[in-house]
C-alpha cells in the first residue's frame, strides 16, 4: 500500500524541497476567492473568473479526488548579502542604472520544470498503485487554489503578504499540486507565525496589500509589468520604478527570508542577461536578441511588447542623459507600430528625473 512517507521520499528524490497532503476538500479559505473576484480584484486575469468552480471545490477537478499532494521547489538562488537591498533604501534607479527582475524569473520557466518533476512523480504513483488511479496534476496555471492547499498540508502558512512561508525555508519556492483518488494520511495544517509584523503592507510601494492577508492584485506590480493588457494607471507608474518583471519586495523584506533556503539547482540560475541587467542594455536589445533570452523563461508570459512597456515606464527613474538615449531605443524598436509602448515613452519623457 502506497503511503504518505514513501511518496514524500520520492518527492525529495525527484528534487522536490516540500511536499505535504492535505484533505481534498472545500476548506473555508477558498470560499474567500468569489468575494475576492466579485470585489474586481483580479483585474484583466478573466481566467480566475472562469475557473471559480473549479478553485472552490477540488471535486470539480477531479471528481474522485480525496487527497492533494502539495509540493514546493525553492528557486532563490541569492545568499545572504547579495539581496537587493529594501525598498526606500536602494539608491534610486538612475544612480544604480539597473532593472529589478522577480528572482522566480531569472532561469528557466518554473511551470515547464515543475511539470517534469510532477509528470515523474505522477508515473512512479502510478507505477506502485496500478490500475484504478485518478489523478490530476497542475502548476499554478491549473484551477486549484494552490497556496489553500499548501497551508493545508503543512508546507508554509499564508502570510500577510499572501505568499506561503516556510519557517524554516522562507517563501522562495513554487507550488505544483496532485489531486488523486488516493485516501492518503493528511498532514498537520501549517500554523500562521506573521504575529504583530507588517514590514510587508509598509514596504508595498502601490498599497497593493490593502490589509494583512489582503492583496488588490490590480495594483501590484507583478500584476502591473505582466498580467494587464491595459496601459497602467498614471498615478502607479512612478511606483514602478526598477520593477520591470515582477515584484519581490515583499519577500525581500520578510523576515522569515532572512534565512531563506538557497538552491543551486541549474534550472534556477540567472540566466546572463537577467542577473542584474542594466535598463538601458535592456532598452538597447533588438527584438531577436529578446527573443533569444527569454525563450525557455517564465517571462515569455508578458511577452515583449509589455516587457517594453514596463520598460518605458521605468525610464522615468532614468536621469536626464539615460533617460533620452532608452527613450531613444525603445521608440525605434515600436516604430510606431504599439500605441501602449508608445503611450509609456510619452509619459516617461515629460517625467522629471
Amino acid at each position: 500500500m502506497l503511503t504518505s512517507a514513501s511518496i514524500k521520499s520520492r518527492a525529495r528524490e525527484l528534487s522536490f524541497d516540500l511536499c505535504g497532503i492535505a484533505r481534498a476538500d472545500r476548506h473555508p479559505k477558498l470560499a474567500r476567492l468569489t468575494e475576492w473576484l466579485d470585489q474586481g480584484r483580479a483585474g484583466d486575469m478573466r481566467y480566475l473568473h472562469e475557473s471559480r468552480d473549479e478553485r472552490l471545490d477540488p471535486a470539480q477537478v477531479l471528481r474522485s479526488a480525496r487527497s492533494v499532494v502539495s509540493l514546493g521547489v525553492v528557486y532563490n538562488t541569492q545568499r545572504r548579502g547579495e539581496e537587493t537591498p529594501g525598498h526606500g533604501d536602494s539608491p534610486s534607479l538612475g544612480e544604480r542604472g539597473n532593472a529589478e527582475i522577480a528572482r522566480y524569473a531569472r532561469g528557466e520557466d518554473y511551470h515547464d520544470v515543475l511539470r517534469a518533476r510532477l509528470r515523474a512523480l505522477l508515473e512512479w504513483i502510478a507505477a506502485k498503485v496500478g490500475p484504478g488511479l485518478e489523478a490530476f496534476s497542475c502548476v499554478d496555471n491549473g484551477p486549484v487554489q494552490e497556496r489553500v492547499f499548501a497551508e493545508q498540508a503543512g508546507l508554509g502558512w499564508i502570510g500577510k503578504n499572501t505568499c506561503v512561508i516556510n519557517p524554516s525555508i522562507g517563501s522562495w519556492f513554487v507550488l505544483g499540486e496532485i489531486l488523486t483518488n488516493l485516501d492518503l494520511e493528511p498532514d498537520a495544517p501549517a500554523v500562521d507565525q506573521c504575529g504583530t509584523c507588517t514590514r510587508c503592507l509598509d514596504a508595498c510601494p502601490t498599497g497593493a496589500l490593502t490589509a494583512a492577508y489582503e492583496l488588490d492584485a490590480t495594483r501590484c506590480l507583478s500584476y502591473l509589468t505582466i498580467e494587464t493588457r491595459t496601459p497602467v494607471d498614471a498615478a502607479l507608474r512612478p511606483r514602478i520604478a526598477a520593477q520591470v518583471y515582477g515584484c519581490d519586495i515583499c519577500q525581500d523584506v520578510c523576515p522569515w527570508n532572512r534565512r531563506a533556503a538557497v538552491s543551486d539547482d541549474p534550472a534556477w540560475q540567472p540566466r546572463a542577461g537577467l542577473a542584474a541587467p542594466r535598463l538601458i542594455d535592456l532598452c538597447t536589445m533588438s527584438d531577436d536578441a529578446w527573443r533569444g533570452l527569454i525563450k525557455g523563461s517564465a517571462m515569455r508570459r508578458a511577452g515583449l511588447r509589455r516587457i517594453r512597456r514596463s520598460l518605458a515606464y521605468a525610464t522615468a527613474s532614468l536621469d536626464d542623459h539615460q533617460r533620452k538615449v532608452a527613450i531613444a531605443a525603445l521608440a525605434a524598436h515600436s516604430s510606431g507600430q504599439d500605441p501602449d509602448v508608445d503611450e509609456a515613452l510619452t509619459w516617461a519623457a515629460s517625467q522629471d528625473a
